[in-house]
């Protein structure tokens, strides 16, 4: 029996194929966080589970990316809040709701023609909102301990 018979060959192909696998997961999170910013400015598209989605991609395909998203300065600190069931901040809950309606009103009475289609903007509207108000709401007290 040879030496090296039974043990993985580092640079085989095990290797290419993990850091294929490693970089279509980067590729799928990084899809997924440019979806999530732009569900920030476009109500229709849901912020949180496209980060929560690019996070888990993130802890699959690189440490390093998982980091850089979980420390992010504008997001960062939501999706661990979340994640860890903490709930989010009064305010956001607010600022989400109301840029909701606002997008979605505006939408569904100004732009949008046909009556289906303004049905399915509240309806949408609706499900959101009931969303955004079942989430544990994160205390003041929690958000000042965080932060020290």
């Amino acid at each position: 029996m040879k030496e090296n018979e039974g043990q993985r060959n580092p640079g085989g192909s095990s290797s290419i194929l993990r850091k294929l696998t490693n970089r279509i997961w980067i590729a799928v999170g990084t899809i997924l966080v440019t979806l999530g910013v732009i569900g920030i400015f476009l109500p229709l598209l849901p912020t949180t589970p496209f980060l929560l989605a690019a996070a888990a991609c993130y802890a699959r395909g690189s440490k390093r990316f998982y980091t850089w998203l979980l420390n992010n300065k504008w997001f960062g600190e939501y999706i661990r809040n979340y994640r860890e069931g903490k709930g989010v901040p009064m305010r956001v809950k607010i600022i989400s709701l109301s840029l909701l309606w606002l997008t979605i009103g505006f939408s569904a009475f100004s732009v949008v023609p046909l009556l289906i289609g303004k049905v399915i903007l509240i309806m949408i509207a609706i499900a959101v909102s009931l969303h955004l108000i079942l989430l544990p709401t994160l205390k003041k007290t929690e958000q000042q301990s965080m932060r020290r």
